[in-house]
């Protein structure tokens, strides 16, 4: 009997060692990892230079405290800002405290304008987190199921629907719009190609924050480093984690203009967020994305995928809809032909990690992934949706 809380409900598997796009159990079975632990291992498991950056600053310095300055946070924080073209960042421990960080500016921000009630709009089926205000910015009935009462200065409205914004502009209590550029838990949503241009110039003209999420569409997940960078637009407030630390535990909240004055001393902080370790690792993470021409791996293998998975499911009647961004991938299926409820233990038994999301199969393979695993990942795919 496991002493672990109840919340989790693990597959039947315990995973020992890890290697590039690989896993292997404690049986000594391997398995492909389409998912990089929910896309976190952005550049793989284990991956050597990142190993070897924990290792090294493992034997200098793991913490001291943000009482004091911390030479890799500062420099972390310049190297982000100026490839997001922000002004200012924060670093906590994961995206839910990033985002809870959004939350907090936001809230200072109609403060300045003499909002007491501040209302903030996100969309439904979006996810933001678990803690008690980004639950209660997350779209999703299911996920917030218990936990009421919610805070109650969030709007959920339609995703990919510039109207379901507009609509609120003689709204007074509205301070700010937060999206994910791609919504990830929710099956991999991929909106209009200028919906977030549009969101942009409401927010602009109502003077309200445009913050995004991106947890999990950031660090080279889209085929760019950030995904509103197919937007040519720059947002008010930006979250990262996931892919930032390859693994290691930290979140970042970065802010541009008016946003990025909102925290001030005392306003908010983090005991564990941006030490030693962690940003040093992230600044490793940041060097192999310069050093390994990532992103041009991440847009050569989306294509091959995109143009396998057509190929060989597009005729296929438990197929809806395929939808590819980069390496964020969701397969939406018929219900009625396949139970989606088996597939993650099906596909477990293959040797194949994969997420259900709804009626979607949802994949975040390793960005360093190869043609010939492509190949591979697409063979187990096909046998899981036809078996």
């Amino acid at each position: 009997m496991s002493n672990l809380m109840s919340n989790y409900s693990p597959l039947d598997v315990t995973f020992t060692k890890g290697s590039g796009c690989w896993l292997t159990d404690s049986s000594g079975k391997k398995y492909f990892d389409a998912l990089s632990g929910v896309g976190v291992v952005n550049l793989g498991h284990c991956h050597p230079k990142i190993t070897q950056s924990i290792i090294d600053q493992s034997q200098e310095l793991l913490h001291t405290s943000n009482w004091y300055r911390i030479e890799h946070q500062e420099e972390l924080a310049v190297r982000l800002c100026k490839l997001a073209n922000m002004d200012k960042v924060f670093f906590s421990n994961s995206g839910a405290e990033a985002n809870e960080a959004a939350i907090k500016i936001a809230r200072l921000f109609a403060r300045q304008k003499d909002i007491d009630m501040p209302v903030i709009l996100t969309a439904k089926e979006s996810f933001h987190g678990r803690t008690m205000a980004t639950l209660s910015a997350t779209g999703n009935n299911k996920v917030q199921a218990g936990f009421s009462p919610l805070m109650s200065e969030f709007i959920h409205v339609d995703f990919d629907n510039l109207e379901a914004i507009n609509k609120y502009s003689d709204n007074k209590n509205i301070v700010a719009v937060m999206l994910e550029p791609i919504q990830g838990e929710a099956g991999v949503i991929i909106p209009q190609q200028d919906y977030l241009n549009e969101v942009k110039t409401v927010c602009e003209e109502n003077d309200w924050l445009f913050i995004l999420d991106e947890v999990q569409s950031g660090m080279g997940r889209t085929g760019k480093l950030f995904a509103h960078e197919y937007n040519n637009l720059t947002p008010d407030v930006l979250c990262l984690a996931k892919g930032l630390g390859n693994g290691v535990p930290i979140g970042a909240c970065l802010a541009k203009g008016k946003a990025a004055d909102m925290l001030l001393p005392g306003t908010h902080g983090s005991t564990f967020g941006g030490n030693p370790l962690v940003c040093k690792v992230a600044l490793s993470v940041l060097d192999i994305f310069e050093e390994d021409t990532i992103l041009d791996n991440v847009n050569a293998m989306s294509d091959y995928i995109a143009n396998q998975l057509k190929k060989n499911l597009e005729d296929c009647s438990a197929v809806a809809q395929i939808r590819v961004k980069g390496l964020m991938i969701g397969i939406g299926l018929d219900e009625r032909i396949i139970d989606c409820t088996k597939l993650l233990q099906k596909a477990l038994e293959d040797g194949l990690l994969i997420n259900i999301s709804g009626n979607s199969i949802r994949m975040l393979p390793p960005l360093i992934i190869t043609q010939k695993e492509v190949d591979i990942l697409i063979k187990k795919i096909i046998k899981l949706i036809n078996a």
